[in-house]
């Protein structure tokens, strides 16, 4: 079996999952930092990538030529989708990455840049000239990322899989839940064994793992080759190197406390301030800020004060006064 898991020393097998507006560049690096087999940029439309011509910013945040990074694509049209792959691969790209997977209804409607992300299980012959396209423009290894498939319906996972796989695809990732599911209910894992039967690629089991129990327990379900985690990475960028250690004998992050937890904050902030310019990146910061000090048990008072002020000098003295009182609190 050809593994993309071997080729390209991928491993641990523990990856960061594609989240948009939350996986962007200084998040990526800092869950690297600890430790991590892939991250994944935020899904890039295809057409609009190509006829924008990204500047600086926009080519830093796709992670060009970064080891263990892919560039996710998303799109509709095999000339975009191609097109597109050629680009990033010309910039640097390692592994790119196709989005069949992607539920929110501006990417899956038929209208404006839609009928894509996870609308293409609905029409597996259009899914396939997609993937034929981009497989056949680069040289990079191509991978996908989907879900069990539309509805309950409609679970043709297996099937886009298996074309995939001969096709070209030399990794898939399934997030083990419908479209029409969205994030409702439990993922599926056990559903996910029927995609790894189907295939001898590697697959990658995805959706509410939160830690190692979980993904010991993916795993044990799914008979997958790794797992993929995202919302359970949000405020703990050291959470997959800690999955990596308990699973696969890696090495165990050290897990920032106090004032290195501080400072880790700080520098995370000061990055996204660097990256999106003071303005854009105290807002596009306020998330992880929140998450960081929901998971430390920061007082309401004081984690409005953080999220609210549009002065980066006082967010950067309030975060270790923030994450001390929510260890006050825990204690």
């Amino acid at each position: 079996m050809t593994s993309i898991l071997t080729d390209r020393s991928l491993t641990p097998p523990v990856f960061l999952a594609p989240l948009a507006g939350i996986t962007d560049l200084p998040f990526r690096n800092l869950v690297a930092r600890f430790g991590v087999g892939l991250v994944v940029s935020e899904m890039v439309a295809s057409q609009e990538m190509v006829q924008a011509k990204p500047g600086v910013r926009e080519r830093a945040e796709l992670g060009f030529g970064l080891e263990n990074t892919a560039v996710q694509l998303a799109g509709r049209e095999a000339h975009w989708m191609a097109e597109a792959a050629r680009q990033v691969e010309a910039n640097g790209a390692r592994i790119i990455d196709i989005n069949m997977g992607c539920p929110a209804k501006k990417v899956t409607s038929a209208s404006g840049a839609g009928a894509s992300g996870s609308a293409l299980m609905k029409d597996l012959e259009h899914a396939l000239s997609l993937i034929e396209a981009v497989v056949g423009a680069v040289s990079v290894p191509v991978t996908l990322k989907t879900r069990l498939g539309w509805d309950e319906r409609m679970l043709n996972a297996p099937d886009l899989a298996r074309r995939a796989e001969s096709a070209g695809i030399r990794m898939i990732t399934i997030h083990g839940r419908t479209r029409c599911q969205f994030y409702k209910g439990r993922a599926d894992w056990a559903a996910i064994a029927r995609i790894k039967d189907a295939v001898d690629i590697p697959v990658i089991a995805n959706g509410d793992i939160t830690g190692a129990a979980s993904a010991r327990e993916a795993l044990r379900l799914s008979g997958a080759d790794g797992v993929m985690i995202g919302r359970g990475a949000q405020g703990r960028p050291w959470l997959l190197a800690q999955v990596a250690a308990d699973l696969w004998g890696a090495d165990a992050p050290q897990v920032p406390q106090g004032e290195e937890l501080a400072d880790m904050v700080c520098g995370h902030y000061e990055e996204m301030l660097r990256f999106y310019g003071a303005e854009l990146g105290n807002r596009v910061a306020r998330k992880h800020l929140g998450w960081y000090l929901d998971d430390a048990g920061t007082g309401a008072s004081l984690r409005k004060q953080v999220l609210t002020s549009r002065d980066a000098g006082e967010v950067l003295r309030l975060i270790p006064r923030a994450l001390r009182d929510g260890e006050r609190v825990a204690a």
